[in-house]
């Protein structure tokens, strides 16, 4: 055989093995209907199931672009067989319209993966939590017979190693929109969130028990946090996110029932904010024990933000269940190094750490922040109970001590 033909032979074994090793499975093809209205849940499920089970070294699910699956909630569980599990997500799945349409026990959770490693989602697909019937019935606003304290997260992430989602859109969750629990090594870029600023409680990233978590190159606007870091996170960065409406990026609320808190190694830049309730923010409750430490905010840009910086070591959301304690959280080398823009109030700077567990390390570093109303003749910054250092510019003025 001459070299030609020994190298026509390699292509095509070549190609057949690419075919062999990577195979899709269309929800489609499990009798989906794609139409918005017919219950597609039991076609996605089954196709899940052949996905996972899938030996190849890629299988993939397909939900096809042009298309609107109404689907219930759903579990996709794991540990799958093959090391590389895709699912091309370029339709848009919708969620029962309402509380009134939901079937399941369940109220917290709409679509969940469980177990699964090497996950990869991709394709400018949407997923619609279709949340107004919920918010509508809102107990935070609406209290009464018949209102809801908790409603349902759109997606959930579940000890889910080696994450990658990327371009897809989110909108209108019940509740929280992307909620990380208990993940290591994911990768969350280039997404869409869009919720209005009065929906309740409608996070758009959480993160609990990470590590290794980098988010980047999103846009999230919604009714609280753009992005949360709950308790035993560790390692996290996040990057070039546009935020507002929404209550800023925070770290916390941690220790609300006596935790032993452990946040280390967070690292924030080139975030913007605009309109937002709050910028940067760490928030403890006075319950609460352990460490949040090495944590770096650096090249932020606020617009019109009402608590630009802001540290609160006395946070707390129900106050007649707030009592004075003699532990707390201790906050501990937190960098903030050029941030610019607008506040909508007059504090700025706001470090309200503990008198029990003070603040340290605190390092101010080329800070320019200027009223966006005017309204103000000087802007403040106010300290309680914490020391570091002061770098370069600090307006308004800064209350740290060294």
């Amino acid at each position: 055989m001459d070299s030609l033909s020994i190298s026509y032979a390699i292509c095509v074994v070549s190609l057949l093995t690419i075919c062999i090793s990577a195979k899709e499975f269309n929800v489609l093809s499990y009798g989906a209907s794609g139409n918005g209205i017919t219950d597609d849940s039991l076609a996605f499920m089954k196709a899940w199931k052949d996905t996972c089970s899938e030996a190849a070294s890629s299988a993939t699910l397909v939900i096809p672009k042009g298309k609107q699956f109404l689907v219930h909630p759903l579990i996709f569980t794991g540990p799958c067989k093959s090391g590389a599990i895709n699912v091309m997500l370029s339709g848009t799945i919708l969620a029962p319209n309402g509380p009134d349409q939901w079937n399941a026990s369940d109220l917290s959770t709409w679509l969940a993966f469980e177990g699964v490693t090497g996950l990869s989602i991709s394709g400018f697909g949407t997923i619609d939590g279709r949340g107004k019937g919920w918010w509508d019935r809102s107990c935070r606003y609406h209290p009464g017979q018949g209102c809801f304290t908790l409603a349902p997260t759109a997606l959930r992430f579940q000890n889910c190693n080696n994450l990658k989602m990327l371009n897809t859109n989110f909108h209108n969750s019940p509740q929280t929109h992307v909620l990380l629990l208990g993940c290591q090594n994911v990768e969350l870029g280039f997404l869409n969130i869009q919720s209005p600023g009065t929906s309740p409680n409608t996070d758009g990233i959480h993160i609990q028990f990470g590590r290794n978590v980098s988010i980047h190159n999103s846009q999230i606007a919604d009714g609280d946090d753009c992005i949360s870091i709950g308790d035993k996170t560790y390692d996290v960065k996040i990057n070039d996110i546009k935020c507002g409406p929404g209550h800023g990026v925070s770290i916390g609320s941690l220790g609300r029932d006596g935790e032993v808190v452990q946040v280390n190694n967070i690292n924030v830049k080139r975030v913007s904010f605009h309109g937002t309730t709050n910028g940067v923010r760490i928030k403890t409750w006075q319950t609460g024990r352990g460490l949040v430490q090495n944590v770096t905010f650096t090249n932020i840009n606020f617009t019109a933000v009402e608590n630009p910086i802001i540290i609160d070591q006395y946070y707390c959301d129900k106050p007649d269940s707030c009592k004075p304690t003699d532990t707390g959280v201790h906050i501990n080398d937190v960098r903030y190094s050029k941030l610019i823009g607008t506040s909508q109030t007059e504090v700025t700077i706001n470090l309200n750490c503990s008198n029990n567990v003070p603040c340290s390390g605190i390092t101010l570093d080329n800070v320019r922040l200027v009223s966006a109303t005017h309204q103000f003749n000087q802007l403040v910054s106010s300290c309680n109970h914490v020391s570091g250092l002061n770098r370069g510019i600090i307006e308004p003025k800064s209350c740290l001590k060294i």
